[in-house]
């Protein structure tokens, strides 16, 4: 649906009916007067020597570097920091080069021709194993290796009599949102607003304001309706730098709205990430030391999770299990591939499949039950790893969720079962903002992240409602503004219900003591009668960790085509605000990890073109590889003053670990790779 957007006066509001109604806002629906619309000159090498560019905007006027924020922000250190344009040489197909401008879309995309670009090309570097055996992608390093480092201590190999090892890949997946990345810029001679499909506007505004030297109060980033992300739309890219530069240049506002090809190129992919492990075990199957080597392919430059991920997948390499002794070396290295960001889970469906594929290994060896197995090594008492990982007694839930998923009565009867149990980290610190208004009768608020399909409205409403006493319909949650609220961290990690609903809580607290302290006591009609504006900046430390466990079966025809019957989940999900909203995060979710496990790959050749062209090539899973989910939830309320705790990223953790060994259990085939495909079967 068409819109012009207001330049300094809009403050539009969540409302999730309006996806249904098709009356969405995106930004590609955001038409300014006198726009000039952009495209992107892409490098159709993996790896090459610019030699020479001749037309469009260039590395040769704006040769600013990247700024890192958002999930997993670092912006790594010398040569391994992204330019806005390819500054020499490229290092990834799809990596933008130059840009032009058009009075409309089309004029933009005949314009690409008008670029000349002269390359030199040179040999990619695809692989994890390449990269460490290969000379340095950049110029002024020593060798590919951007993070290398160890979690836990060193035990020795004669600590008991069982020891397996294994090696697995989770190969590297796109985002995929339906909604593509998108921005608008528009420059008023002193003042850069955008408007952005994000999962933080400040984050977008931090990155801006860095990358440009431009003041903050002399940018405003506002967020359209948000059509998914899964992660990719947390942080900053080269065409957002490239739009708010161009505005400033040419004086006239600047649309970019990605094309799904540009995203399967140039969008952050997540997953990518090799595990070695090593378990040992005692005749009895309790797990007593585990080592490893976890290395992630962070792409061609350091920003973004490539750097962190590997630290991150290290640190939960334990899973939920009470293992006292572990040692895990973490390694990120750079290859010519667009640069790893997240995507839902990010570190935890990789550390997951690690350690569960362990040991339904150790469960074969010793020709025990897997769940017998689990509850063995599962703690009565809170526990910190030697990885650093703090989790509370995990038996208790494993027992009940093996009740509720009736895995006793299914195994005797159905041969190709996956059990999977897991701890949900959710990004937890550093909190998040909130800021509340009542006026008018009326109750605004803000949030410091930024809903991108998780309709937040609902959980807000309801905090509100409860906390202050007001009606659930006179509370608007209004989208992103860096304008209305000063500061703010972002939606990722499944952190917005526990730490933005912490915020918002606290801010409807404070609220409420202005009341009493103006009128004596509180009431909600002298609240409403009034007037009162609260921000807050809601810090959290530590961890707020939880259990979950899945169960899958399946069956496998000839061609080793892949069949889910069921998949279940029961998940602690604190108290659940809204049941409705708890099971639609659970079967998306779901969803979402069965397609990682069965189709979902980015593909490239030796010389890294790119093979997975489509959304389709991409392996999305269809309606027809989806079965009836079951989904049972436990309601544990977390210590916060609401009672939540983490959700979002739960089924893409549980799924492909319980599919994996449904999978292994029907084929027979050891399963150690994302995704299993058909000819792997037979």
């Amino acid at each position: 649906m068409a819109m012009m957007a207001g330049r300094k006066k809009s403050y539009p509001q969540y409302n999730e009916k309006v996806f249904v109604e098709g009356k969405g806002n995106f930004v590609d629906d955001i038409m300014l007067p006198g726009s000039l619309y952009m495209s992107v000159v892409r490098s159709p090498y993996a790896h090459a020597k610019i030699l020479s560019i001749r037309g469009g905007l260039s590395s040769s006027e704006l040769k600013a570097k990247m700024a890192s924020v958002g999930e997993g922000a670092n912006d790594g250190s010398g040569s391994a920091v992204e330019p806005v344009f390819a500054t020499g040489y490229v290092n990834y197909v799809g990596e933008p080069v130059a840009a032009v401008f058009g009075d409309d879309r089309y004029k933009s995309e005949d314009m690409l021709d008008s670029v000349e670009v002269d390359y030199d090309p040179m040999k990619p570097v695809m692989t994890i194993e390449d990269a460490l055996s290969s000379p340095p992608i950049h110029h002024g390093m020593k060798n590919n290796i951007i993070a290398d480092g160890w979690r836990g201590k060193e035990f020795s190999d004669s600590i008991a009599p069982i020891v397996l090892q294994d090696t697995f890949m989770n190969n590297r997946i796109a985002t995929n949102p339906i909604e593509p990345r998108g921005i608008v810029a528009d420059y008023d001679g002193s003042r850069l607003n955008v408007w952005i499909s994000t999962q933080s506007v400040h984050s977008i505004k931090e990155g801006l304001c860095e990358v440009l030297s431009l003041k903050p109060e002399n940018v405003r980033v506002m967020q359209a309706d948000t059509g998914g992300a899964f992660g990719s739309k947390g942080g900053l890219y080269p065409e957002y730098v490239i739009a708010a530069y161009a505005t400033m240049k040419y004086r006239r506002p600047v649309k970019w709205i990605e094309t799904r090809r540009e995203h399967l190129s140039s969008t952050g992919h997540g997953r990518g990430a090799k595990g070695s492990m090593k378990i040992f075990a005692e005749k009895t199957g309790r797990i007593v030391g585990l080592k490893g080597e976890v290395v992630v392919d962070a792409g061609a430059y350091g920003a973004g999770m490539g750097e962190f991920a590997s630290r991150f997948i290290a640190m939960m390499g334990t899973g939920p299990y009470m293992i006292e002794n572990a040692h895990v070396r973490a390694l990120s290295v750079l290859t010519n591939k667009v640069t790893l960001g997240p995507y839902r889970g990010a570190g935890r469906p990789e550390a997951s499949f690690f350690i569960e594929r362990m040991v339904d290994l150790l469960a074969d060896e010793l020709k025990m039950d897997p769940v017998d197995l689990r509850i063995l090594n599962s703690g009565t008492a809170k526990f910190r790893s030697p990885l650093g990982m703090e989790i509370d007694a995990a038996r208790p839930f494993i027992e009940q969720a093996v009740r509720e998923l009736d895995y006793r009565k299914k195994v005797k009867t159905i041969k190709n079962i996956g059990f999977s149990f897991f701890v949900l980290v959710p990004a937890f610190a550093p909190g998040e903002t909130a800021r509340v208004i009542a006026r008018d009768g009326k109750i605004s608020v803000w949030l410091g992240g930024n809903s991108h399909g998780q309709a937040h409205e609902v959980f807000v409403r309801k905090i509100v409602s409860e906390e202050l006493g007001v009606p659930e319909n006179i509370v608007t949650l209004y989208r992103g503004d860096t304008d209305m609220i000063q500061n703010g961290v972002g939606s990722w990690g499944s952190r917005t219900a526990i730490v933005g609903g912490a915020a918002v809580v606290s801010a409807c607290r404070k609220i409420k003591e202005q009341v009493s302290a103006k009128h004596g006591k509180y009431s909600s009609n002298s609240l409403l009668s009034g007037s009162y504006d609260m921000y807050v900046n809601e810090e959290q430390k530590g961890s707020l960790n939880s259990f979950g466990a899945n169960l899958a079966t399946v069956d496998i025809n000839s061609l080793g085509s892949v069949k889910v019957r069921e998949c279940s989940a029961y998940y602690d999900v604190g108290r659940a605000l809204n049941l409705d909203m708890v099971i639609g995060q659970i079967q998306g979710g779901m969803a979402q990890g069965i397609g990682q496990t069965l189709h979902e790959e980015i593909a490239f050749n030796e010389e890294g073109q790119l093979l997975t062209s489509s959304i389709s090539d991409a392996g999305v899973p269809l309606a027809e590889d989806i079965p009836n989910f079951g989904v049972k939830i436990a309601e544990n309320p977390s210590w916060l003053p609401h009672g939540a705790k983490g959700l979002g990223e739960s089924p893409t953790i549980g799924v492909p670990t319980a599919l994996a060994r449904a999978i292994e259990k029907a084929s027979g085939r050891r399963i150690r790779n994302t995704p299993i495909r058909p000819e792997d079967l037979i």
